[in-house]
């Protein structure tokens, strides 16, 4: 796994487990998955289609239940928290992006990006604070190259600009944590090139620790460290330096 002992760790899981069922078929997934995501880095996870990746992204993100192990953000163990806080774990202290952006069609690039403080905030608190987190949203697609397209709809932007919305959403509670399953996978190759420079960027400018599921080598070869899952476990990969 090529974990660097001394490194602090944002994220510990240990054991994880996780089978689906198919009618009367159990199908193991994860079969006792060992996980540090390293503070300040970027982790790239990759491994074949089906081999557990994304669905221990999944378990990270608190969008599912493990069958059997531990998660630990800081000292606070996540996978069995109430689901309040399993909420505001998933809405304030990570930002998630996916392959395919999930952004609401109806809403404009700023109304996407600021639906985290309208679910997060009561209303008046977000109706008190309007002005300021409009303020924020724009600022953060302006920085994501999207100050220009704020006012557009999703069927009005390109995958590249859907995508570079979704991580303004996902920075707009000002997160430590970045999950990223996919996050170039929907896009052409120069497009997706951008996408990972704007990552690789969050990571060295903002410190933010990034764990990103990936298929492409090319991509993983970017990351700080690279953990590789077969059959649902995990398996030796070395650590490796960026430039």
């Amino acid at each position: 796994m090529g974990r660097n002992l001394n490194a602090p760790v944002a994220i510990c899981a240990r054991g994880l487990r996780k089978s689906y069922h198919k009618d009367r078929i159990e199908v193991p997934v994860l079969q006792g998955v060992d996980f540090d995501l390293e503070q300040g880095k970027m982790t790239a996870i990759v491994g074949r289609s089906g081999s557990g990746k994304s669905t221990l992204l999944h378990l990270l993100a608190a969008l599912d239940f493990p069958d059997a192990g531990e998660i630990y953000v800081g000292d606070q163990r996540i996978d069995n928290a109430p689901r309040k806080q399993r909420d505001i774990y998933r809405n304030r202290g990570i930002g998630i992006i996916f392959q395919f952006y999930h952004l609401l069609p109806e809403l404009t690039a700023l109304e996407n990006v600021l639906t985290p403080v309208m679910i997060g905030k009561s209303f008046w608190a977000y109706w008190q604070q309007r002005k300021a987190l409009c303020a924020r949203a724009a600022a953060l697609l302006d920085r994501v190259g999207l100050g220009h397209r704020m006012h557009h709809k999703p069927t009005e932007l390109s995958g590249g600009e859907m995508q570079r919305t979704a991580i303004a959403r996902a920075l707009m509670f000002d997160p430590q944590i970045l999950l990223a399953d996919e996050p170039t996978g929907n896009l052409d190759g120069q497009t997706g090139q951008t996408i990972l420079e704007l990552l690789h960027e969050l990571n060295r400018q903002d410190h933010l620790t990034i764990a990103m599921v990936t298929h492409d080598d090319g991509v993983a070869a970017r990351a700080d460290r690279i953990v590789r899952l077969e059959g649902g476990r995990v398996v030796a990969s070395p650590r490796h330096a960026v430039a």
